[in-house]
C-alpha cells in the first residue's frame, strides 16, 4: 500500500494528493506544524524561506504513520526558497529508520522555481539513490489544466509499476 505524506499551505499539494488518492489506493498523511507559518504577505515568504534555508524542524501536530502498512511513500512538498518545507524535514527525521527499504516518490508544487533543487535536496536528505517517480507542477490547484491532469495521471501510472 502507498501513503502520501504532504504539507500544503496554499492547497496545491493537497489538491494533487487528493487527485492521486482518487486514482490509486493511498492513505493521506497531512503534516501540519504546531505553530503555523504566516500564509500571506511578506511574513509568509520571510518566515517560510528562513525556516527552509536554515533546515528547521518544527514540532508537528500528531499524525498516524504505521510504516509496516506501506511499501511506497510519496512525498508532496511546495518549494520554499529552493528547499523542501520544514514540516517534511521533521517527518523524515522522526521516521528515518522506518523509511529505510521503502519505495519513495515525490511531487513538487511551485510558483517561482527551484523544483529540481528540491527533488535533489530531499533525495540526499532521505539518503536514497533515486525516486521511483517524480512530478513537478506549477500551481495545479490555482491554475488547473488538462495538461497538468495528464501529468498527474502519468505519475500515477509510474506509481503502479
Amino acid at each position: 500500500m502507498k501513503a502520501i505524506v504532504y504539507y500544503s499551505m496554499s492547497g496545491n499539494c493537497e489538491y494533487v494528493s487528493n487527485y492521486i488518492t482518487g486514482k490509486l489506493d493511498t492513505d493521506l498523511i497531512k503534516i501540519t506544524p504546531k505553530k503555523e507559518y504566516p500564509n500571506s504577505g511578506f511574513k509568509k515568504f520571510f518566515w517560510g524561506g528562513k525556516s527552509a534555508v536554515m533546515g528547521e524542524t518544527p514540532e508537528l501536530e500528531p499524525y498516524e504513520f504505521n510504516s509496516d502498512k506501506y511499501d511506497h511513500i510519496i512525498f508532496g512538498t511546495p518549494v520554499w526558497a529552493g528547499c523542501f518545507v520544514p514540516p517534511i524535514r521533521t517527518f523524515v527525521k522522526e521516521n528515518r529508520e522506518k523509511l529505510k527499504g521503502k519505495k519513495v516518490s515525490i511531487f513538487v508544487c511551485y510558483s517561482g522555481g527551484g523544483a529540481e533543487k528540491v527533488i535533489e535536496k530531499l533525495r540526499k536528505f532521505l539518503e536514497i539513490e533515486k525516486f521511483e517517480a517524480e512530478l513537478i507542477l506549477i500551481d495545479p490547484k490555482d491554475k488547473p489544466s488538462d495538461e497538468k491532469n495528464k501529468m498527474i495521471d502519468e505519475f500515477c501510472n509510474k506509481l503502479l509499476s
